[in-house]
Parts: structure tokens; C-alpha cells; sequence
């Protein structure tokens, strides 16, 4: 597979840069238990039926539990685009977002943890023709939110398979899903974790098949390489006959570069204490481990971050 850096590679970088030695090793319960000020914490996240809208809801649940003296809002948005702008402009403390979407905002936004892998998904009725990227040209195609981070990577798909013309649709994952199965629009489609609830939950109302990206995908990983990957759906996701050829970019947790070091460290203890917690919200949760968290790249560790992650080492 083509695609660019490795998490591994960005892992040693990023750890070199912050003195970390975290190979080979689990979050302990060696750091301090924090202590933050009081503070309401706005936290962006996404979709509903999607991954981040429940990994904010379970970060906000085990934060007001274990943190009494912060309150939350989880704020349901348009996604990665969104977050960024939303956080930029003081109107959120914590965002999720794609590594490709943060990236213009590297001067202002620092990372807390990478925290797993969106996969494109190219959805359709099982029983439709379309077979290919280049089949959409005369469909109507739902590519997402506005400001979503589906929204760029499908732009960036049609415009490297020169897809004639065909009619587009800026629809949330379940607006999307909706039109599927009513039959108004051709195909969706989605950035997002394995399996996505809002899929399986379309799956249920009518067959659905995966679209294959391989040619695209791997023309997205070259031009991309620094964020995208070339990847692989595995049939086991829906239930599909055979795996699909994607591309797979990393999902960040950010934050203002001027956020309150307690508050930035007790939010990174929180992922890794709390871990179990967020796999119950969502499973997707599992990913996060602490030897490819710090891979943050094109993004720097927030300095509260990075103390977690020294505190954790043995």
C-alpha cells in the first residue's frame, strides 16, 4: 500500500520532539490525578449516528463525573470543518477533526491525542449499477454535511476520477441515509469509524454495498501522503461480500493553543483513565492507544498533553 508516513513515523518524530519514550508501553495510573479550575467545557463533535457525537458524550459524561468542578455541553455540528471554526472562534474548548481539516489552522489549534481512523465510504443500494467512482457521473450524490470533513475528501475523489457531470447534495449522515433508502439520491458519501451506527442502522432497512475506490484511492494517498492512506474496509464491517480499497485519514482531539495546561492534561488523563467508558459509547474508542496518540502531525502536542504522556511512560 502507498500512502505516505506511518503513525509509527510520526509517532518517533513527535516523540522526539516532546523527549517521550512510549514504545511499548500502557497508560499507567502513575500520573497525577488533575485538578483543573472550575470551567464549562464546550465540546464540537458531530453527526448524529456517527463516531464523534457519542465519544463526546461519553468524554462528557466521565468528565463531569470524575471532574465535579467542570460542566460540559456536547455540541451536535456539521463536523470536522465546523469544530475548527467553532473553536477558533472561542465558541467551543474542544473539537474532533480530521488531520487534513486541521491542518491551515496548525498556528492556532494543538492536538491532545490521535484517536482512531475515518474510513470513505462510498454507499449504495446493493442492487445499483454503479460500480465505480466514474459511475456517479448522471447521479445525484449526497457528499455530506457543509463543513464536514466527508465533504473535502469526497470533493477531492470526484475531482481525481473527473466525474462528468452529476448533481450534489450537502446532507447529513442521517439526511443522507434517509435519502438513500427513499430513493432520491444515487449514493453517499461518508467519512467516518468502523462500523458507522448510521449505516448499520440504513442496513437494516434496505441492502447496501460498499463502492470500491481502489484507483482513487490510491491517486488521494499519493497526493495526500501526509494525511491519507490507502486502506481497506474489511468485509466483516457490514457484512459485505468482499473488502473495498479506500483511503483512511486520523481523527485528533484539539484544542486552543491557549487552553489552561490542568484543563489540557486532565482532559488527556480522562481518554486514557476513562478508557473503557468511551469504548461503551463507542467502539471505536478501542483505538486509542498511547504509543500512536502522540502522532499528531501536522499539529503539536498541547504542553498539558505532553505532560500526561511523560507521566505515563516507564
Amino acid at each position: 500500500m502507498r500512502g505516505g508516513r506511518t503513525a509509527t513515523a510520526f509517532g518517533t518524530a513527535v516523540a522526539v520532539a516532546v523527549g517521550l519514550s512510549v514504545a511499548g508501553c500502557a497508560a499507567t495510573d502513575s500520573p497525577a490525578v488533575p485538578d483543573p479550575a472550575p470551567r464549562h467545557v464546550r465540546i464540537a463533535t458531530g453527526n448524529a449516528g456517527g463516531v464523534y457525537l457519542p465519544y463526546g458524550e461519553g468524554l462528557a459524561a466521565a468528565l463531569t463525573e470524575r471532574l465535579p468542578q467542570l460542566t460540559t455541553e456536547v455540541l451536535e455540528t456539521g463536523a470536522s470543518v465546523v469544530n475548527l471554526e467553532m473553536l477558533t472562534a472561542g465558541d467551543a474548548e474542544l473539537a474532533f477533526t480530521l488531520a487534513d481539516a486541521a491542518a491551515p489552522h496548525s498556528a492556532e489549534l494543538v492536538a491532545l491525542a490521535r484517536l482512531y481512523e475515518n474510513y470513505l465510504q462510498l454507499v449504495v443500494p446493493q442492487d445499483s449499477p454503479i460500480r465505480s467512482v466514474a459511475d456517479l457521473a448522471g447521479r445525484t450524490v449526497s457528499t455530506g454535511s457543509a463543513g464536514s470533513g466527508t465533504a473535502v475528501a469526497a470533493r477531492r475523489v470526484l475531482l481525481a476520477a473527473e466525474v462528468g457531470r452529476l448533481t450534489t447534495t450537502t446532507l447529513s449522515l442521517q439526511e443522507s441515509a434517509d435519502a438513500l433508502a427513499a430513493g432520491t439520491i444515487d449514493a453517499m458519501f461518508w467519512s467516518g469509524g468502523l462500523p458507522t451506527k448510521a449505516i448499520t442502522d440504513l442496513q437494516a432497512r434496505m441492502p447496501l454495498r460498499l463502492v470500491d475506490l481502489a484507483g482513487v484511492a490510491e491517486e488521494l494517498a499519493e497526493a495526500y501522503r501526509d494525511f491519507y492512506t490507502e486502506s481497506v474496509v474489511p468485509a466483516s464491517a457490514y457484512g459485505q461480500a468482499s473488502a473495498v480499497t479506500t483511503v483512511s485519514v486520523p481523527n485528533y482531539l484539539v484544542v486552543r493553543r491557549d487552553l489552561d495546561e490542568e484543563l489540557a492534561y486532565a482532559i488527556t488523563w480522562l481518554l486514557f483513565t476513562e478508557r473503557e467508558r468511551m469504548i461503551s459509547a463507542h467502539p471505536e474508542a478501542r483505538r486509542l492507544d498511547i504509543r500512536s496518540a502522540i502522532a499528531t502531525y501536522p499539529l503539536d502536542l498541547h504542553p498539558g498533553a505532553a505532560r500526561y504522556y511523560r507521566a505515563a511512560k516507564h
